[in-house]
Parts: C-alpha cells; structure tokens; sequence
C-alpha cells in the first residue's frame, strides 16, 4: 500500500506495511479515505528526531477524531530514520490519527515490553520517495504557541494524502 503526501514543502510517498501493522495500517487507511488529513499540519518539529502531524488545523485546533487503536508496536519493526509511527499519548494504547516520521533512528522508540514504560511506538510504513521534504519539514524554524512546543513558526500544511493506484 502506497500513498502520497502532499505538503505546502513538497511531496513524498509512503509504503505502508499491512501485514506487520494490520490495525494501524487499517486505521490510517480509514483517515485517508475519509479526508481527514486533508488541510492538517505538521504541528511538532524537532530537527534531528520527528516531525508530527495529522490532528490538528493550521490554527492549531484539534480534530475530532475515532477511538484510539490497540498498540502493534510489538510487531517486530524499529524506529529507524524516515519510518513512520503512530503518535499517542502516555498511555500506549491511545493512537488515533497523529503520526510521526522519525528524522534518526530513534531505536528508544521501540517496544521492550508490555508495560506502561515499555510499549513503545508502532511502525507501520516507511518514507520511499521525497525523503528530502521530510529532512527540509525538520529543518523549519518553531516556537511556542500557547502551550504547544516545538511548533512551526510557518505552518506546514498536509494538503492532501491520497492512495496510489
């Protein structure tokens, strides 16, 4: 499964991988035929780590979105550069439609066990084209914006997320 996103900085297109993240990719899937993502922001960049996006408007307004999905992080796959996890919160559990895409390896990242410390964050696809809009998104400029950190002087808009045929 192959999609394309299209930023206010460029293009990329992810892999995703169904068989080691069924529920996750399912999830993402459903947002994208949804629009969800449609007119979202990467509203977290933290250069040499991730960026953040798919919950939030460019004026940082939260979407409302599904119920949270069970974590896969213990699907056998890593944080590595330019892969693609799901964001939650600290309960591991809490994935609904943000998601990230590792700038390093981020191998800390990674399940351990199953504990509240230990989950970690699933990976569910990888960046395959246009990984240098991905590197240009984690090099911006960010501040703080009430009591958001780490958030995009200029917003970065996720256009679009469309499936390849």
């Amino acid at each position: 499964m192959k999609y394309t996103v299209s930023t206010s900085f460029g293009k990329f297109t992810l892999s995703l991988f169904p068989e080691d993240a069924p529920a996750t990719v399912k999830n993402f899937s459903a947002y994208v035929e949804e629009k969800f993502y449609h007119n979202t922001i990467f509203h977290r960049v933290i250069d040499g780590f991730m960026i953040q996006g798919g919950g939030f408007d460019k004026n940082l307004e939260e979407k409302l979105t599904k119920e949270p999905i069970r974590n896969e992080a213990n699907n056998g796959l890593s944080n590595k550069a330019l892969t693609i996890a799901m964001a939650r919160t600290s309960d591991p559990h809490s994935a609904s439609s943000q998601f990230f895409i590792n700038l390093n390896d981020n191998t800390f990242l990674d399940f351990n066990e199953e504990t509240l410390d230990g989950w970690g964050y699933a990976v569910f696809g990888e960046v395959i084209d246009g990984q240098e809009t991905i590197f240009k998104i984690g090099k911006v400029q960010t501040g703080t914006h009430g009591f958001f950190q780490d958030v995009p002087v200029k917003p970065i808009e996720i256009q679009k997320i469309a499936k390849l045929k």
